[in-house]
């Protein structure tokens, strides 16, 4: 009989032997064609087209464009080579422009990165940081031109209108309460006091007992401060007087004497004089009335000195040609500090706690820490906020354009904003308006090519 095939090994066709259970041997494949695997460069370049048909209409275009146009005159009919280049360096008020393009780039972008750094390790250790940070982000909400128009009425000279000034006049106030009356004057007769070299000074020294009168006139009624009342005369031994608006309205009265409708001037100084020293000061009540207390016999002449009579500090004129960069500065800095705080913030996040415990640990103090371990930690978020910043100030237009008045934009001018003014804000010269484009982008171009470098090292 002949063996069957179950046992340990069996025979193939082929003469070979096999173990019972083995797997057969993988067959060869046969290698994909060239080019099978994803899509081919043809089928990706019909996917890229419609990006490449936009990018070179809207940015390599207006650029190709704006450099042939920069060497034409303003109607563009006739070559000028380089002249508009030159009159960019050469023009008075295109340096002041230049000027204040560097001041913005050298200020802006250092204050910004520095609020942002401080705001965002703040927020680390206060409560509610969540909150602190939506509302220093809220500005990043609002539009550039709605800002403009927000800051424009911050700085409005008048108290009344402008935050900024309200402040700094009610702070002032706090130090200085005494109220100005600007325009007021004595009238021009034998009996009035008289007017010597801006003060108002009695023509008779006065004795103990006896009121000196100081009427005034040239100054509206409605002028007078809220808690003047009815001026009243003053009665006693001692050496004292009334100053009051010497005007009854409606007409009526007798001059030089207190009418029972007529206010006294409060918040005067009153100076008592003897022999040219001042003897004593004292300031009106609100009818007017004031008193020396203490002052020896003897004549004295009642001066109301100089003071009384100039205008009371109305804020300080941020819109005027000294503060308008510094003033636009500053909205700038409060659209953006929320921008640099949440990336900063982010990058802060990313630092390893454990050196700065160990730092701690070893007896740093919390400014070494931050000094040498934190900035060093944050130094990559710091420069693409600083370079961002950069970018943004030398294309800062609208900010500009709204928070300076027009009479003063030419000390403000940036940039960005005399090329509109030269090209279409009446200037009518397109070839100068395209050297400045030309130029603003040569500026620019530096700091996008240090941030997309850094973007790629990152990635790397």
């Amino acid at each position: 009989m002949t063996d069957r095939s179950d046992g340990p090994q069996a025979t193939r066709g082929d003469g070979k032997s096999a173990a019972r259970g083995a797997s057969p041997e993988p067959q060869p494949t046969t290698p994909p064609a060239k080019g099978a695997q994803g899509p081919t460069p043809r089928m990706a370049l019909w996917f890229l087209l419609p990006a490449l048909i936009l990018l070179g209409a809207m940015v390599i275009y207006p650029i190709i464009f704006s450099i042939f146009r920069s060497f034409f005159d303003s109607a563009g009919d006739t070559f000028v080579g380089a002249d508009n280049y030159t009159a960019i360096f050469t023009d008075a008020s295109m340096l002041t422009t230049i000027r204040n393009n560097l001041i913005w780039v050298v200020i802006a972008p250092i204050l910004v990165t520095t609020i942002g750094l401080i705001f965002a390790v703040l927020t680390e250790r206060i409560k509610w940081a969540t909150a602190f940070k939506l509302i220093v982000f809220m500005p990043m909400a609002v539009s550039l031109m709605a800002s403009g128009v927000i800051f424009r009425l911050v700085y409005e000279q008048d108290p009344d209108k402008g935050v900024a000034n309200a402040v700094i006049t009610s702070v002032g106030d706090v130090f200085d309460s005494s109220q100005g009356y600007p325009g007021a004057r004595p009238r021009e007769n034998d009996a009035a006091p008289a007017l010597e070299n801006g003060a108002v000074v009695t023509r008779q020294p006065i004795q103990a007992g006896q009121p000196a009168l100081l009427p005034l006139v040239g100054l509206k009624p409605d002028l007078l401060p809220a808690d003047a009342v009815t001026a009243k005369a003053v009665t006693g031994p001692g050496v004292g007087g009334t100053v009051w608006l010497d005007f009854a309205p409606g007409g009526g009265g007798a001059v030089g004497k207190i009418d029972d409708n007529e206010k006294g001037m409060p918040g005067v100084t009153v100076e008592a004089v003897q022999q040219g020293a001042v003897k004593g000061t004292t300031t009106t009540a609100a009818d007017g009335s004031f008193t020396f207390a203490g002052l020896p016999a003897g004549d004295y002449v009642m001066r109301l000195p100089q003071s009384n009579f100039t205008a009371s500090f109305g804020g300080v004129s941020w819109l005027g040609p000294t503060l308008i960069t510094p003033a636009i500065i500053g909205a700038f800095i409060w659209v953006w500090a929320g921008f640099a705080m949440v990336l900063i913030a982010a990058g802060l996040a990313a630092i390893p706690r454990d050196a700065l415990e160990a730092a701690r640990i070893d007896g740093a103090t919390e400014w070494q820490v931050f000094r040498k371990i934190t900035v060093p930690l944050l130094s990559p978020v710091l420069v693409v906020v600083f370079v961002t910043m950069i970018i943004n100030t030398l294309k800062v237009f609208d900010l500009v354009f709204v928070i300076a008045p027009g009479s003063v934009q030419p000390q403000a001018n940036v940039i960005a904003l005399e090329m509109w003014r030269v090209s279409f804000g009446g200037g009518g010269n397109q070839g100068l308006g395209s050297a400045l484009s030309i130029f603003l982008l040569v500026l620019v171009l530096p700091f996008m090519i240090i941030n997309i470098r850094r973007f790629r090292r990152e990635q790397q």
